[in-house]
């Protein structure tokens, strides 16, 4: 092979090469060297390599190298070098280095394949911060924290987290995370959503274990997961945040039965004062029993939510049908009695409503029954039906009656009295607004809420 095919083979390398004679004389470079070190071949070929430039090649470990381990060993491959370069800055460079003979001749010289892995080095070194930077973060948070590899074992361990479950023996990484804790890690739902983290990059929020953990005892911890990428090679991993959440969820627990008992000294204390209301009925003379009998109602109203309040453990949001079928109840044993024809029935989607505006729902809904049950019904028979449902993006309560229509009470039904004012007034309180349609096949009360006072449940 002549030298002419020799450097075309040469420059067609993509690594800087050199090849050196045995004193270390430049002989031939290709085109990348000169592209990456700044060179120019005529002050490059024919020179010492170590009087290069302004001897900046005269690098102590790349001496070593050519002067004592090739001519010794004949070959070194990966072996790096970094060095401050006038004007062109640090370089890494990755060296492979050979000792050939020259075809015909057998005279020996030297191959000198330069890498420049500069870039590679800073990005190595980059990922290293990144990697203690966030050794430094996990170590840091409070809450248990494990960064966990594809198949569940543990790659990083927070202190906390060793703390609470390093107490088995060996070492966390490594370790699958559901043979940790004498597996009380290994349930089905929690292991079916971890295996979806990564692969399908959703998240996973407020997934709640309780168990009896060994050395802990009875604990509820709320896990939080995110996929992250491994600095440096953009491998995906999962970090997974375990909150101890045992005290506050035994607060709560504490807080509801609380609720309950006072939500169930309230109703009852309610009840009382219905009986002394039903006392005062007996005794009372005609004129009067209305007035009671419309207290006892209103009374019952308000006794009804509290009911409902004690049975759902809860000062929460309040169950709409049960709260409804509660006033039913109370407007049938203090306005109907038991020989009634007056039917009164719920239709109630399941919804929930804010407790801070239960009490007045309450109170419009019983005002507007107690009317339907005094006038709509002269011959004792008839169907009262509260209703509500979402509609066009609202709340509607509707107090519905088959009776005989406002036209034909106008001389008895106080529409326009304090019963009347009430409802008004309640319905302004709850930000809503309320329309009347009444005819002879009986009368629709409509009161439109604002969707703000749903909860959720």
């Amino acid at each position: 092979m002549d030298t002419f095919s020799a450097q075309d083979i040469v420059d067609t390398v993509p690594s800087s090469l050199l090849v050196l004679d045995m004193d270390l004389t430049v002989h031939s470079a290709n085109r990348a060297f000169y592209r990456t070190f700044q060179a120019e071949p005529e002050a490059t070929v024919g020179r010492p390599l170590f009087e290069l430039g302004t001897g900046q090649w005269d690098i102590p470990d790349l001496r070593r190298l050519l002067v004592e381990v090739v001519p010794r060993d004949g070959t070194v491959e990966g072996y790096e070098v970094g060095h401050d370069f006038p004007g062109i800055g640090v370089k890494c460079m990755r060296l492979n280095a050979r000792k050939v003979f020259r075809p015909g001749n057998g005279i020996p010289f030297l191959l000198l394949a330069i890498d420049d892995v500069t870039a590679e080095h800073e990005a190595r070194g980059d990922a290293e911060r990144q990697d203690r930077l966030a050794t430094s973060i996990v170590d840091t948070v409070r809450d248990p924290m494990v960064v966990l590899e594809g198949d569940m074992t543990v790659a990083q361990a927070s202190c906390s987290f060793v703390r609470l479950f390093g107490d088995e023996g060996g070492d966390l990484v490594g370790r699958s995370l559901y043979d940790l804790a004498q597996g009380k890690w290994r349930v089905g739902r929690l292991q079916e959503l971890l295996a979806r983290v990564v692969p399908d990059d959703t998240a996973l929020d407020g997934f709640e274990v309780e168990d009896e953990f060994p050395g802990l005892g009875r604990r509820i911890f709320r896990l939080n997961a995110r996929k992250v990428f491994r600095p440096g090679n953009h491998v995906t991993r999962l970090l997974l945040v375990f909150e101890d959440v045992t005290e506050a969820r035994l607060l709560e627990r504490h807080r509801d039965l609380l609720a309950a008992e006072l939500a169930h000294r309230i109703k009852n204390s309610l009840q009382i004062i219905t009986s002394f209301v039903s006392y005062e009925i007996r005794r009372a003379a005609e004129p009067c029993i209305a007035g009671y009998k419309a207290m006892q109602a209103r009374i019952g109203a308000v006794a009804g939510l509290y009911d409902v309040i004690s049975r759902s453990a809860s000062l929460g949001p309040v169950p709409v049908g049960p709260y409804l079928e509660g006033i039913a109840g109370s407007l049938r044993s203090s306005l109907l009695g038991t020989d009634t024809g007056v039917a009164v029935a719920v239709e109630a989607e399941p919804l929930f409503i804010v407790s801070d505006h239960a009490v007045t729902i309450g109170l419009i809904v019983n005002e507007l029954a107690t009317n339907a049950v005094k006038y709509a019904f002269p011959n004792g028979r008839g169907r009262i039906l509260l209703g509500f449902a979402r509609r066009d993006g609202d709340v509607v309560l509707t107090v519905a009656d088959d009776g005989v229509g406002l036209a034909a009470t106008s001389g008895s039904n106080p529409a326009s009295g304090k019963g009347s004012r009430f409802v008004e007034a309640f319905v302004r309180q709850v930000g809503g607004t309320l329309a009347t349609a009444s005819g002879r096949t009986g009368t629709t009360y409509t009161v439109r809420l604002p969707i703000s006072i749903l909860a959720e449940p």
